[in-house]
């Protein structure tokens, strides 16, 4: 078998997941379908949007499923049509087994941590807010228990310590894409072999942190109960999507839901906010200088143009 013969149905939904989508497209793989999530509306027009993976695949001329129920008894029949040899998954939805248990060589995920560490729906996000200096990309098979299976690949990758989660989501897609494509490669192997893929067990770790989806409540800044270099890491974990977000007092004047993509740690906690050009607000421990907001209305700006603009 060569990656021509083997049939690929890919699903995938946002940005991240076009690097993965293109590098099997680039190399010649067969994909024969695209599951991705349907249409929404979105913007004041509130016009149908399409998917980041549907926009690719419809511009390389590959057929699209949108299924509203991943358990419709159409969809699985159409699904069932392309015969794929294997499905790969990267930042889509959570698969009943009736779709990842159809594929002869089964299903794997692409996930953004180190497996064990981070399973659920925003790795990237919660390895920054915890201050990790360490993430990377997984393989693994899937199977009934979310984001538990036999890891096939990882790649690790260095966290800057004032690196934000948009820097870090642009390294792991670009390291994620060549790691799928190695996988298939490791697929069609050990078919040619005739022998059984190998795979690892993920390893049991007591301390492991988990990676919820992040609501608009979970990016509330609340500095009275972290330190300066935890709510350092909070924001950059948020920034620049969806941003935290805090109720500021500046110069007398309440800033209610005001978005913050960037903060330094300082020592000077009596420094009254707004004056001299900034913006301090005490922490737990120490406090923090912000350096970008956002108010409501506004557009993103450092904190002297916003003190200027108030000023006026």
């Amino acid at each position: 078998m060569t990656k021509q013969d083997l049939r690929i149905v890919y699903m995938g939904t946002p940005e991240f997941a076009v690097a993965s989508l293109d590098a099997l497209v680039q190399g010649g793989y067969q994909v024969v379908a695209v599951v991705t999530m349907p249409d929404k509306p979105a913007g004041r027009g509130h016009q149908l949007q399409y998917s980041d993976v549907k926009k690719y695949a419809l511009e390389h001329g590959l057929p699209v499923l949108q299924p509203e129920r991943l358990k419709d008894e159409a969809f699985l029949e159409t699904l069932r049509s392309y015969q794929a040899d294997l499905q790969i998954v990267v930042a889509f939805r959570m698969l009943p087994e009736v779709v990842w248990a159809m594929p002869r060589l089964g299903t794997f995920n692409l996930h953004a941590s180190l497996l064990p560490q981070y399973r659920g729906a925003a790795p990237i996000n919660w390895a920054v807010i915890n201050g990790d200096s360490e993430t990377g990309v997984t393989t693994f098979m899937l199977r009934h228990e979310i984001d538990t299976g036999n890891i096939i690949l990882q790649e690790r990758l260095p966290i800057g310590p004032d690196e934000n989660v948009g820097s870090v989501h642009d390294r792991l897609m670009a390291l994620g894409a060549p790691l799928v494509t190695r996988t298939v490669d490791r697929i069609i192997e050990s078919e040619n072999q005739g022998t059984p893929l190998v795979t690892t067990p993920q390893p049991d770790i007591d301390a492991l942190r988990p990676a919820p989806k992040i609501f608009k409540e979970t990016c509330e800044i609340r500095f009275a109960d972290k330190t300066a270099e935890e709510v350092k890491n909070f924001v950059r974990g948020l920034s620049p999507y969806p941003a935290a977000w805090a109720n500021l007092a500046v110069n007398g004047k309440i800033f209610e839901n005001t978005k913050i993509y960037a903060v330094a740690v300082c020592d000077r906690d009596k420094q009254p906010s707004g004056t001299k050009g900034e913006i301090i607000v005490p922490c737990k421990e120490g406090a923090v200088r912000i350096l970008e907001l956002q108010v409501p209305g506004k557009k993103r700006m450092d904190v002297r143009s916003f003190l200027n603009g108030i000023k006026n």
